[in-house]
């Protein structure tokens, strides 16, 4: 069993170049040995042949097999192949003629191996389609019966063989091809894909058949007489005549199978077309139930599948919104004509429809006017859910004949499906603004807690802290870090302009894009010009990014950085805090060369125990009760009195301190707090 699986996944992996490969075998053997007088040489040909054949039908079957969906398409390439074999075999019979003529000489070798390879490709192809179409639509699985008739192909193919070695068991080989033709018999009867074809599909097959059966038994009779095809194809190899004479004879039985079977189904086609047509509807319907809310559309929709599929000439949809009737949509009726009728069918407000009923006509309107066009039936189905009539649905007809008991299922249907349809939309319609920003605050909540970054790094030279807390309407602030090299690191700080889902994408955005440019570009400044020549496509004029990004050298203290728009940077040293703002517009604000010379750049070496801060405007803007911002001063002071403790108390005391000073005051913004701490002695 490992055997046989080992070997079909080498076809499968190798099925182009196996058969390329026993093809340039086969070719190169018969050019150096025309003839197979010796029983070693005919044996090798043989085998040679066989060997191509089985890896160029494995090949063209893994390739059918993709193309199951179109069989009309696989009876026409049959066909196609069909014709030119009739057609060299009847050119190479009125050219060369006698049947005695030499085949001999380097060029009526190199024509005759040419020739017998086109065979092999056309028949082979031809094979593997009937082995296909034979599978097609299939509840049951046919391969007993179809891998039963490839092993008596295989004993057909080498018959010639063994009568070459074992003379006199010519019977045996006339029995192995009366059983080879009967299987081949069951194996074309196996056509339930036909029954599938449209009514069009079906006179096309019937026609396309019935040529294709002839083409193929004189094809038959053209390889079976004695001609001079039959003696370039036995004398190259008496198995792959036996195999095309075979595959033509196996086509003109199915073709003929494939005649006598759509002939039968034809009667049945407009039905079994009709309820093709219903299941392509229900299916339509389905996806919109899921995928259309908007109202209009939905009955729209269900108004023109209902007059397609029932026969009917008109439909109509109303529905029922506190024992009001509202006409919701109409098809191939005028809206008055379909208020009318239905004025006519519930004016009196006593008729209720809990069930679908036919309708005659002239039993709602008894008296028209001349030359005013009429409908002889109408059906009338409710809109029910969870046994509340929620509207109905009409179809209606001008012919005389009623709607049939298919018809009227049909009709209640598309009713039941409009029914979930328009109940769906209409509870999406009341609840959507209720549920819109929660949905939003969760998407946009979610999107920023996967971009922050899980893991902050840390050495023993450098010492990081990193803290956030999200706002209740969801902000767009960002920090990473990257890993540049081994000595340096480099950070990102950045705030989108806006709140909600629309700044938690562009958000994702530039965190790509930084994660990409960081490996790219070392200089702070230069990144943050590609960073904005970037955004240029995706950002509109509303929105804008602010940002900081610097590179830390871990060994040396050296830190480089960048500022466009964002808030500055504090630097403690020991008990003296510096801030530094380097000149920098928003990201978005100007795709110009001037924010390129706008853009500066900073370098600042970093004594031992110097303490670095990076911030969103979530802190300096916080404000209190007399709507005054924290500012930067009073986080210098923290500052200064926590600078010789660690980062996690130093960014506690800071969100301590802003608490208390804007306790009285909601967040409105999102807070992030980064802090570097370089050690140089470790």
């Amino acid at each position: 069993m490992k055997l046989k699986e080992r070997l079909n996944k080498v076809t499968r992996e190798h099925g182009l170049e196996n058969a390329i490969l026993a093809t340039i075998l086969l070719f190169l053997f018969n050019l150096l040995f025309p003839t197979h007088d010796s029983i070693l040489l005919f044996i090798c040909g043989e085998i040679l042949v066989s060997l191509t054949v089985i890896f160029l039908y494995n090949y063209i079957h893994t390739y059918l097999a993709s193309r199951l969906e179109f069989p009309l398409s696989l009876v026409l390439n049959a066909g196609i192949l069909g014709a030119l074999i009739f057609f060299i075999t009847s050119g190479t019979i009125a050219l060369l003629g006698d049947p005695s003529g030499s085949t001999t000489g380097f060029f009526n070798s190199l024509l005759s191996i040419l020739l017998n390879f086109v065979f092999i490709g056309c028949a082979v192809y031809i094979f593997s389609t009937f082995r296909e179409l034979s599978f097609l639509r299939q509840k049951k699985n046919p391969s007993t019966y179809y891998n039963t008739m490839l092993v008596y192909f295989a004993l057909s193919f080498f018959s010639e063989t063994f009568l070459k070695i074992f003379s006199g068991i010519t019977f045996i080989q006339t029995a192995v091809y009366v059983v080879t033709i009967i299987l081949m018999g069951l194996n074309s009867v196996r056509v339930s894909w036909i029954a599938f074809l449209t009514k069009r599909q079906k006179y096309y097959l019937l026609i396309v058949s019935i040529i294709l059966s002839i083409l193929f038994g004189m094809n038959y009779a053209a390889v079976m007489n004695d001609n001079m095809i039959r003696k370039i194809l036995y004398l190259f190899s008496p198995g792959l005549h036996t195999f095309v004479n075979l595959v033509m004879l196996y086509g003109t039985i199915s073709f003929g199978v494939i005649f006598f079977t759509t002939l039968f189904h034809l009667p049945t086609a407009e039905a079994f077309d009709r309820k093709a047509e219903e299941v392509s509807s229900m299916m339509d319907l389905t996806n919109l139930v899921t995928q259309v809310f908007d109202f209009k559309e939905l009955a729209e929709t269900i108004t023109t599948i209902t007059a397609r599929v029932c026969n009917a000439e008109s439909a109509w949809l109303i529905t029922k919104n506190k024992n009001e009737i509202e006409l919701s949509s109409v098809n191939n009726i005028g809206f008055v004509d379909a208020d009318r009728i239905t004025n006519q069918l519930f004016g009196s407000g006593d008729d209720d429809y809990n069930s679908i009923e036919i309708i005659q006509y002239e039993n709602i309107i008894p008296s028209v006017k001349n030359g005013e066009a009429t409908f002889k039936s109408i059906a009338i189905a409710p809109l029910k859910v969870q046994g509340v009539v929620n509207g109905y649905l009409f179809a209606a007809r001008k012919r005389d004949n009623v709607f049939d008991l298919d018809e009227k299922k049909a009709v209640q249907a598309f009713a039941d499906y409009a029914a979930v349809a328009l109940e769906n939309a209409k509870l999406l319609k009341e609840s959507i603004e209720k549920e819109r920003l929660e949905k939003e605050l969760d998407v946009a909540r979610d999107i920023q807690r996967k971009i922050l970054p899980s893991v902050i790094p840390s050495t023993d030279q450098l010492q990081i802290s990193a803290l956030f807390i999200p706002a209740f309407e969801v902000g767009g602030d960002y920090y990473d870090f990257f890993e540049i090299d081994e000595e340096r690191l480099g950070f990102v700080v950045t705030d989108v302009s806006g709140k909600g889902i629309s700044a938690a994408f562009i958000m994702a955005e530039v965190k790509g894009i930084f994660e990409s440019l960081s490996k790219l570009i070392i200089n702070p400044r230069e990144l943050l010009i590609n960073v904005n020549d970037i955004l240029k496509g995706s950002l509109d004029r509303r929105n804008f990014v602010t940002a900081i990004y610097g590179v830390i050298n871990k060994k040396t203290g050296i830190l480089n950085f960048a500022r466009a728009g964002h808030t500055p940077i504090h630097v403690c040293s020991g008990d003296k805090i510096e801030r530094y703002q380097p000149q920098g517009i928003g990201l978005g604000l100007d795709y110009r060369p001037g924010f390129a010379s706008s853009l500066k750049e900073m370098e600042i070496q970093l004594k031992n125990n110097d303490i670095v801060i990076c911030y969103s405007d979530g802190i300096p803007e916080a404000k209190n009760n007399l709507e005054e911002d924290f500012g930067y001063d009073r986080m210098d002071k923290i500052l200064q009195k926590s600078h010789n403790s660690d980062l996690d108390s130093i960014s506690n005391n800071i969100i301590q301190e802003l608490t208390v000073f804007s306790k009285n005051h909601s967040q409105h913004d999102d807070i992030t707090l980064v802090i570097f701490k370089w050690n140089q002695n470790n």
